[in-house]
């Protein structure tokens, strides 16, 4: 795998931010990330590596950003993928769901998110893989299905991590490729 330093220069190469910080629309662009067949072949193996050694047994991630990577993740280690969809449909099957309510996310506003049951296991060891940490609602909301389920949280591992709760990344047990002030 390529040095450490080599992705993440990928990573903010392709990188922007859309407006400016007194802009109330102002967001970042990872769009980049995904258009660049280089960069996109290293997310996985990168992520994976910031918890090279916990033996994950099953990846999570949320829709639909933590869905692509954690897919190119679990493809990586090896495993099956869990995906946490927010807000989620039920048909005949409503007890067949995990779920739980996020708190307020960098959008102000509030998730319910559900996983399959079958998804996750007692005895499963989860990796949480996502493109950004902030606030950590959906991170701590999906720690919380993982508990459920009676399956360990290994840790989060994120590509951007902006997160301002120390005590919550210590909970979280979150593991970055690039803090958001190299952005």
């Amino acid at each position: 795998m390529r040095k450490e330093s080599e992705v993440r220069d990928r990573l903010r190469q392709s990188f922007r931010w859309w407006g400016d910080r007194t802009d109330p629309d102002f967001r970042a662009d990872v769009t980049g990330w995904w258009r660049n067949p280089g960069t996109l072949l290293l997310l996985g193996p990168s992520l994976a590596q910031l918890f090279a050694d916990s033996a994950p047994t099953v990846v999570m991630g949320t829709e639909s950003r933590g869905s692509l990577l954690g897919v190119l993740t679990a493809q990586y280690v090896g495993v099956g993928f869990a995906e946490v969809r927010k807000n989620p449909g039920r048909a005949a099957n409503s007890d067949a769901w995990w779920e739980t309510s996020t708190g307020p996310d960098y959008r102000n506003r509030s998730l319910r998110l559900g996983l399959l049951r079958p998804l996750l296991q007692a005895g499963d060891r989860v990796l949480f893989v996502d493109d950004w940490i902030a606030t950590g609602a959906q991170a701590e909301a999906c720690y919380s299905l993982v508990e459920m389920s009676g399956a360990s949280w290994i840790g989060a591992a994120v590509v951007v991590d902006g997160l301002e709760r120390t005590s919550l990344r210590w909970k979280l047990r979150v593991k970055l490729m690039l803090n958001v002030r190299e952005l």
